[in-house]
């Protein structure tokens, strides 16, 4: 049997165990044909244990109209955000700060992440998560 041909591949970040067919889940299964309950069933099974976060799924869409997914960490700045307890960034980054991460903190989400990040070595995603919170205006010390 030869691979199924992928169609496109859709992105999406999704509440953990919570998905509902509404926007942006509906829409843009419903544009490729695809069984959106279908879809929203397996993703709240899947993520049930992980309620209160944002998991990303990665959806492979097949020409025949059938799909595939798999599930990320949680995006860093959402890791941040739970870490120093905040409901969100900063509106006025560079002016006003939302909290502080220590190094440990840093290097502990980076840690987390290694999985899903385009990098190898752990410097390097300590960096993407030192940007990402400053991008939010989290300082770091």
């Amino acid at each position: 049997m030869p691979p199924k041909k992928v169609k496109t591949i859709i992105k999406l970040n999704l509440p953990a165990g919570e998905a509902t067919p509404a926007p942006p889940v509906g829409p843009a299964l419903g544009q490729h044909g695809l069984p959106i309950m279908d879809f929203v069933r397996a993703y709240n099974e899947k993520t049930a244990d992980k309620k209160g976060q944002v998991i990303p799924a990665v959806i492979t869409v097949y020409v025949d109209r059938t799909f595939s997914f798999i599930t990320k960490l949680p995006p860093v700045a959402e890791m941040i955000k739970k870490q120093l307890k905040i409901e969100k960034g900063s509106g006025k980054t560079g002016r006003e700060a939302v909290g502080t991460l220590k190094k440990d903190q840093v290097e502990a989400i980076a840690r987390e992440k290694m999985g899903d990040l385009n990098t190898d070595t752990v410097e390097q995603a300590v960096k993407v998560v030192e940007g990402t919170a400053r991008s939010m205006g989290v300082k770091i010390e």
